[in-house]
């Protein structure tokens, strides 16, 4: 069984907008593809035929696979969430406390992750670690390289 998935109204509509190009444009080009390989002879030794078939079933699979992601999807209600903890959706400000350096994250799903723009898997060790603690609070988190303890500093959404 597939586990349910939080998202953002922003990540929703991400993945629709998605699965609509896989299921229109998308399979539009490997048709073609597999009209032109067709249209060069004999098909049990067109490589370049094999080749878009392949090719149409791994498209198919990625189909499949966000279709079933859409369908285990729920949209999180900002406005119901609390804010005295840190939770899926929290914006937190955390200072590592041997450095002193502040770090911002928002914690998101898997498939909305992306740390350039600072959000990060509620699934990551660091968001674990986060998880459920409050401003002030202290969490030691083990990372590849060794154990960080962090302050959190300021939650919001």
């Amino acid at each position: 069984m597939t586990d349910v998935t939080y998202y953002t109204q922003e990540g929703l509509d991400k993945l629709r907008e998605e699965l609509h190009s896989l299921k229109t444009e998308g399979r539009s080009q490997i048709s073609k593809a597999i009209a032109e390989a067709r249209d060069k002879g004999d098909l049990s030794e067109n490589a370049e035929y094999d080749a878009a078939k392949e090719a149409q079933g791994h498209h198919e699979s990625k189909i499949s696979k966000l279709t079933n992601v859409l369908a285990n999807a729920r949209l999180i209600d900002e406005s119901k969430l609390d804010i005295t903890k840190v939770l899926a959706l929290s914006i937190v400000k955390i200072k590592n406390i041997q450095n002193g350096t502040t770090m911002t994250y928002q914690l998101v799903s898997e498939t909305e992750a992306d740390l350039k723009s600072g959000k990060i898997s509620v699934k990551s060790p660091i968001a674990q670690g986060l998880l459920g603690k409050s401003v002030g609070d202290k969490a030691e988190i083990a990372v590849p390289a060794g154990k960080i303890e962090f302050e959190i500093v300021e939650i919001s959404r």
